[in-house]
């Protein structure tokens, strides 16, 4: 099934109508199950939008490299190389990848958000503008599945995001803000967050926090602010 979320109209003034509108949880969710469930958000729609020391090997002369006993373990083998980023993704700070894909607000309010974990939703201004929010939204788990949006929750100031557009741009972002929100307080700063005024910046959102069920599901949203860097 298709879980949507409902975005702040920026660059869709005419199709917005004065309400507050809430994500619905992903159904795979089981109430009760740790922290974030599917990536929902509610906006208003409104008239804009280890180290150490290591082995300590003093004893042993210098060069000294003794032989492997039979009995000794294979290494472990290497690990594997990072995934590549390839045009039209974000990729957050611990490494985690995402397929943005582009959308607009429906006649009725409507930012839908792609099903499972490997996609994203990208909409708001564009990545090169000079003021205003991108937005991009996600689940966090899908299925059993944890997604990038995860890091989320665990994300901290100085962070790097970096997105890259469809033409194989990249866009370098540094983690500002990290919020956490009550969804039934977001709608007073959803024009602060989400709307076209304002240094640019990028904005991640997802949900978590308490289980509440009914229509509001899990009780938080976690928003991740990120400002250009040069």
């Amino acid at each position: 099934m298709t879980a949507r979320a409902l975005v702040t109209g920026v660059a869709v003034a005419a199709v917005l109508a004065a309400a507050t509108l809430a994500f619905t949880p992903s159904p795979e969710v089981v109430p009760g199950a740790p922290r974030p469930g599917a990536a929902v958000v509610p906006f208003p729609l409104g008239d804009s939008m280890s180290s150490g020391r290591g082995v300590d090997l003093a004893g042993l002369p210098a060069g000294s490299n003794p032989p492997a006993s039979p009995s000794s373990e294979p290494p472990p083998p290497p690990p594997p190389p990072p995934p590549t980023q390839a045009p039209g993704t974000v990729k957050l700070p611990e490494g985690g990848l995402a397929t943005l894909v582009r959308a607009e607000v429906t006649a009725d309010g409507v930012l839908p958000v792609p099903d499972g974990v490997g996609e994203a939703t990208w909409w708001g201004v564009d990545l090169a503008a000079a003021e205003g929010a991108t937005v991009l939204a996600g689940h966090v788990n899908w299925r059993g599945v944890t997604g990038p949006f995860d890091e989320l929750w665990r994300s901290a100031a100085d962070q790097e995001v970096t997105v890259v557009d469809t033409t194989g741009k990249t866009f370098r972002f540094r983690v500002a803000q990290v919020l956490t929100i009550r969804k039934d307080e977001l709608p007073q700063r959803a024009v602060e967050l989400f709307g076209p005024r304002g240094g640019h910046r990028l904005v991640l959102v997802t949900c978590g926090g308490r289980w509440v069920g009914g229509a509001t599901g899990y009780e938080e949203n976690r928003v991740v602010v990120a400002t250009p860097l040069q």
